[in-house]
C-alpha cells in the first residue's frame, strides 16, 4: 500500500530539504530516475534496499569510519556520477552529504532509521582526529521517507530519534542562561526559543504513544519536528536551540573514551543530567524519555559509573578548553562532588 502525504505543516520558511517523498514503500524504483549513482551505506541498511531501489549504482561505499583523510581518499577512488545516495543512519548520510559536497553531485537520502537528524541538515558531521567536525553543505533532492523501510530497524534506534529534539529542553535553558549573563554569541531571539519549545511539545511531548509504537504518525513527528526546527536554524545560521550542555557531555566522553554512541542515546544522557543541572523540570523529560522507551541509560550504553564520573568532573575544563563551544550551564554551575554523587546514584549502571 503506498501512502504518499506532505508533512502535516507546510514548510514555508528555509529548510535544507530540496524535495522529499513520504509514505510506504515511496523508496520502491528511485534509483531509474538517478543516472550514474554511487551509493553510501552500510551492510544491514543495503541489503534491505538494494533490490527496491529498481537501478545498480557505479560505485558502493561501505561506511567504515568517519575520519576525513580515509573519507578524501575514498572520493577519489570512485568512478563519476550524476547522484549520490545515502542509506542508512547517520553515518551513512553524513558521508553521502560529503561526498555529494566534493563531488558538486545531486544528493539523495534514503534513511532507514531516524536515530538522528542528519537526513535534514546540511553539514557532514564527520571526524578529525577523532574530533567531531561538521564540513560542507548539501541538501536531498529528494528526502525519502519510506515508513516501511524505517521500521525495518531496531525500534530503539528509531526511538533515539527524538534525542536531537529532546535536546531543545535543555539547550534554549542554556541559550537563554548565555543571554542573561551577556554571553550570547548569536543575537538572542525568546522568539526562536519559544518557537523550539512548541516544537518539542507539538511534535515530541505530545506524542507518546506514537512514538513509542513507531506508528507512521510517529515516525512523521519525528521527521516533521526535524524539519521545524531547522526553519530557525537554517535561517539564522547556527543550532543554538537545539544544542547545548546536553550535547558536550556526549563530545567529551566520545573523544575521552575514543568510540561512538547511538547519538539519540547519548543526547538522551545529556539531557538527564544537564536538566538536573539547570534545575529544569528534570523530572517531566525523564518521564517523556522512559515512557517512549529512550535508552538513554549508561548500562544500555556500555557506560560504567567511572565513565561518567570522570566526564562530569572534567566537563567544565572541556569546556572552557573548547573555544568552538557555546556558554551554557557549565559555564555557570559548579559541577560538586555532592551534585555528582546524587544524579549518579539515580542512573542505571
Amino acid at each position: 500500500q503506498h501512502m504518499a502525504r506532505t508533512p502535516s505543516i507546510s514548510v514555508q520558511s528555509t529548510t535544507n530539504v530540496t524535495s522529499s517523498r513520504y509514505g510506504r514503500g515511496c523508496a520502491r524504483n528511485i534509483g531509474k530516475e538517478l543516472g550514474r549513482f554511487v551509493v553510501c551505506t552500510m551492510e544491514i541498511p543495503w541489503s534491505l534496499t538494494k533490490s527496491i531501489l529498481g537501478a545498480d549504482p557505479v560505485f558502493v561505499l561501505m561506511v567504515n569510519t568517519l575520519e576525513e583523510s580515509v573519507i578524501e581518499e575514498q572520493i577519489r577512488s570512485s568512478p563519476p556520477c550524476d547522484c549520490v545516495v545515502g542509506i542508512g543512519g547517520g553515518q551513512a548520510i553524513d558521508i553521502a552529504k560529503f561526498f555529494a559536497w566534493k563531488l558538486s553531485a545531486r544528493l539523495v537520502t534514503i534513511p532507514t532509521v531516524i536515530s538522528v537528524d542528519a537526513f535534514v541538515t546540511p553539514a557532514a558531521a564527520i571526524r578529525r582526529n577523532h574530533r567531531v567536525v561538521y564540513l560542507g553543505s548539501a541538501s536531498p533532492d529528494p528526502l525519502v521517507i519510506d515508513y516501511d523501510l524505517i521500521r525495518t530497524a531496531p525500534a530503539q534506534l528509531n526511538i533515539a530519534g527524538v534525542g536531537d529534539l529532546l535536546s531543545i529542553h535543555t539547550a534554549t535553558h542554556d541559550w537563554e542562561l548565555a543571554e542573561k549573563h551577556k554571553q550570547s554569541e548569536f543575537q538572542f531571539s525568546k522568539q526562536n526559543v519559544v518557537k523550539a519549545r512548541d516544537i518539542l511539545k507539538l511534535y515530541v511531548l505530545d506524542k507518546v504513544e506514537a512514538i513509542k509504537s513507531l506508528s507512521d504518525e510517529g515516525l512523521q513527528a519525528i521527521v516533521d519536528g526535524y524539519i521545524q526546527i531547522n526553519t530557525i536554524c537554517e535561517p539564522d545560521g547556527h543550532y543554538r536551540v537545539e544544542e547545548g550542555s546536553e550535547h558536550y557531555l556526549f563530545y567529551e566522553l566520545e573523544e575521552r573514551l575514543q568510540r561512538s554512541f547511538v547519538h539519540g542515546h547519548i543526547v538522551g544522557l545529556g539531557v538527564y543530567l544537564l536538566s538536573r543541572l539547570q534545575n529544569n523540570d528534570p523530572e517531566s523529560i525523564t518521564s517523556f524519555m522512559n515512557s517512549v522507551g529512550l535508552q538513554y541509560q549508561p548500562k544500555h550504553m556500555g557506560l560504567r559509573k567511572d565513565d561518567i564520573i570522570a566526564s562530569l568532573k572534567n566537563l567544565k575544563a572541556f569546556v572552557q578548553g573548547r573555544s568552538d563551544l557555546w556558554f551554557t550551564v557549565l559555564n555557570v554551575e559548579d559541577i560538586t562532588d555532592d551534585w555528582i554523587k546524587k544524579v549518579t546514584k539515580e542512573l542505571e549502571f
